[in-house]
């Protein structure tokens, strides 16, 4: 007895939802456990200052992959894009191991580019969750995919701490359990059922984006998008060298990586439904409001504790905006240009996540964790003024904000 089709598209729904989830663990399972360690490892390789420049590598990969990438899933679907990323991502994974074991921070360093390409077709996870259910549940998708960040939240941070002496050179182990890692995430991608994005019916000139860039929900949304992971970015790498500064160890830097993780995808169970009730803009101002909190609690101590409560409410607030943003990007995009405007959204997300990481360390050392986060909350305050005047025009009568929502 067959199922009802509109049973049958529900329950491949929450299986390939499922799936990206897991999938989203495992890149975040790697993400984290670079985080932790790239920085200190770049540190004994290098120096503080060039510290950060094997993560900056890193997000350069993943800018550089995303518009190819989005040709790709065009073309051949998202199955197996999303498979020959993480076999990438395992190749990238063993080099940084050989560079560990060999001494060489240049290799490392290299091998971060490949990496990247991992984490690319990580950030098209949440857009193909939106693609496999209906129009009503694709914040709820989105949301839930980024839940498996909660997983690597507990794996990533214990795994490092696990293998980091497990060989001769710290964290060489580290970085080849990674590989297997990234290979489960490859396997994972062979079992996804997803249709291919829909192209224009005309085939001709792809369309133009300036139509998109006129309207000021789009603008937003890419805005938020850009400042909530950039700033999260530059607190996230900062840390690390923050806190050896403040004479804490890899052990107490790899608890507060954790927490802070956890922090990022845990409201993920919940965010979705949240925007359903209160709607998207409410959301983002709560995300911005969080980051606000992680200021203020970093510029008032440089304790564990300080750090610890910081993060988390960096996590929080990364989480509302990058999901309440993604959620209005989704709903501003007409069906032909999906793809390509996510591959345009994503390039400048980590445009600026590049460079900030790049320069992160240098900043930590000439102007000290204090002022790097009074200097991070001027775009914070301005992302929220944003947001308020877009709410507010949105509650006024039609003939005096329609122009915001054409």
């Amino acid at each position: 007895m067959s199922l009802n089709p509109e049973l049958a598209t529900l329950a491949s729904g929450r299986r390939n939802v499922l799936l990206l989830a897991l999938s989203q663990a495992a890149v975040m399972t790697s993400v984290s456990l670079v985080l932790a360690s790239s920085v200190l490892i770049g540190a004994r390789l290098a120096s503080p200052a060039l510290s950060t420049l094997p993560l900056a590598v890193q997000y350069l990969g993943t800018l550089l992959a995303l518009y190819p990438m989005a040709g790709l899933i065009q073309r051949y679907g998202h199955g197996p894009v999303f498979c020959g990323g993480a076999l990438l991502g395992a190749l990238g994974l063993a080099l940084a191991a050989a560079g560990i074991w060999l001494g060489s921070f240049l290799l490392f360093a290299l091998a971060g580019g490949l990496v990247g390409v991992f984490n690319a077709v990580g950030q098209a996870y949440r857009f193909a969750a939106a693609e496999a259910v209906p129009a009503e549940r694709r914040s709820s998708a989105i949301s839930l995919t980024l839940s498996g960040g909660v997983l690597a939240a507990m794996a990533g941070p214990s795994l490092a701490r696990w293998t980091k002496d497990a060989l001769a050179v710290p964290f060489a182990a580290s970085f080849l359990a990674l590989v297997g890692v990234a290979l489960l995430a490859a396997w994972l991608a062979t079992r996804l059922r997803l249709p291919v994005p829909a192209t224009s019916a005309s085939d001709g000139p792809a369309q133009p984006l300036s139509p998109l860039l006129r309207r000021a929900d789009f603008r937003l949304a890419v805005v938020v998008g850009v400042v909530g992971y950039g700033l999260m970015n530059l607190l996230m790498t900062a840390t690390p060298l923050a806190m050896l500064c403040s004479h804490l160890g890899f052990a107490e830097t790899a608890t507060v990586i954790q927490w802070h993780v956890v922090a990022m995808f845990a409201p993920s169970f919940f965010t979705g439904s949240l925007i359903q009730r209160l709607g998207v803009l409410p959301v983002m101002l709560l995300g911005g409001l969080c980051m606000l909190a992680c200021i203020g609690v970093a510029v008032n101590g440089e304790s564990l504790a300080h750090f610890e409560l910081a993060l988390i409410f960096l996590g929080i607030g990364w989480n509302f905006l990058y999901v309440g943003a993604t959620a209005r990007l989704v709903e501003c995009c007409p069906p032909e240009q999906k793809v390509r405007v996510q591959a345009f959204n994503d390039s400048l997300i980590f445009f600026a996540i590049a460079g900030i990481t790049f320069s992160s360390g240098a900043l930590v050392d000439l102007f000290g964790w204090r002022a790097l986060n009074l200097y991070a909350a001027i775009p914070v305050v301005l992302v929220l003024l944003a947001i308020v005047w877009q709410w507010q025009a949105g509650l006024r009568p039609r003939s005096a904000a329609g122009s915001l929502a054409d």
